[in-house]
């Protein structure tokens, strides 16, 4: 190769690694640049979100869930006790007033827009439709023995016990202040608790004497409770999930017959085994629960106000053999379907027409979509 053309050859060659350098370094100050511009953007988001983070938190948007109560058939309003962590233990809201006491454990409660601390012996009055929860400062995979002890009671129990004498109407500025939810404290917090604890022994009439006798006892004093949320849920009644009104319509108009939850689940738009999960968080019942309890709530009316045949109103109801019909109906009543009779018509208790004559009010009154099953 002549001497000129070499030269020429390895001038181009190192024009291009010049080249090559230039673009390679280029590119590198380019990337910093946007690295460090990144950088600058991500601290003035950072540092305005902090400057907003206050602000900001009313923005955010957590949706309770509805939770249904069902009273026992026999009884005015439902006591109970549960664990911590609980499945019911949730955000969450329903139709009835309920009375609740944090037996043991500290941690932060929510009541409505109220977000506070809690202790042991904390005791609660919720409104209808107030949401509310009790979070524990427990240790994962812990669990708390009876944490909860509970009383739960609709809307028209409250007005029937305020409206069944004038020195009992004394209730009433008690049950409005509960729209708000309100804590007790002092010696009618401690005298709340003793009450409360003697209920869940009672049984029959003396489980009202000492309702009324707590309920006396939260009203007397105003000055021993203060308000938590700063506003009260609509005076409307909240409305359930689309997919719950269909489930619980359908199961109300149909009990008796044949209830098929793949059916159903579709009546819902659902996949059988997402709406069995969906239901069970909803209402705290799985779906054949639900059924059972429906159709063993209808048997107690039926017992209440006819002398038919048990067996008769057996199959009526829903059910297929009569000894599944009893087992039933002891693990929900505590008593046999004759036992139960017998003492409904010795004492005149009033007949329940129609036992979720509140969860049919809550569905709008309409009936199912769909065919009988």
């Amino acid at each position: 190769m002549p001497k000129g053309q070499s030269n020429s050859r390895k001038s181009a060659q190192r024009f291009s690694v010049r080249n090559c350098v230039k673009q390679i370094l280029r590119a590198g100050r380019r990337f910093h640049q946007k690295l460090n511009r990144s950088r600058e953007t991500a601290d003035q988001a950072v540092a305005a979100l902090a400057g907003r983070s206050h602000s900001m938190k009313p923005a955010l948007k957590i949706v309770p869930d509805f939770e249904m109560i069902i009273c026992p058939p026999a009884e005015s309003f439902r006591w109970s006790m549960h664990d911590y962590p609980f499945f019911k233990a949730k955000w969450h809201y329903h139709p009835e007033y309920e009375l609740h006491l944090t037996r043991t454990t500290s941690g932060v409660m929510m009541v409505g827009d109220h977000i506070g601390e809690f202790a042991p012996g904390c005791l609660v009055l919720t409104g209808p439709n107030v949401p509310h929860n009790w979070v524990s400062d427990i240790e994962p995979g812990k669990t708390i023995r009876n944490r909860d002890m509970l009383i739960q009671f609709s809307r028209e129990w409250a007005d029937r016990v305020t409206g069944f004498c004038p020195e009992l109407g004394t209730i009433r500025p008690l049950y409005d202040d509960a729209v708000y939810g309100v804590e007790f404290r002092g010696a009618t917090a401690l005298a709340g608790q003793r009450l409360l604890a003697q209920i869940g022994a009672a049984q029959g009439a003396e489980r009202v004497v000492l309702f009324l006798q707590l309920m006396i006892t939260l009203a007397r004093n105003p000055g021993d409770r203060r308000r938590l949320s700063r506003l009260a849920p609509t005076s409307a009644q909240a409305e359930l999930p689309p997919e719950l009104d269909v489930a619980m319509r359908y199961v109300l108009d149909h009990y008796s017959d044949d209830i098929d939850l793949p059916f159903v689940a579709r009546l819902c738009g659902l996949e059988p085994q997402a709406f069995s999960r969906f239901f069970k968080r909803q209402t705290g019942h799985t779906f054949a629960r639900y059924v059972i309890l429906a159709r063993i709530y209808a048997a107690c009316s039926l017992l209440t106000q006819t002398y038919r045949p048990i067996t008769d109103i057996c199959f009526e109801v829903g059910f297929n053999n009569i000894a599944n019909f009893n087992r039933q109906f002891f693990k929900i009543c505590g008593r046999t379907p004759s036992d139960y009779r017998r003492n409904a018509h010795k004492i005149g208790t009033e007949a329940r027409a129609d036992p979720f004559r509140e969860i049919r009010a809550w569905s709008g009154g309409s009936r199912a979509v769909g065919e009988k099953v």
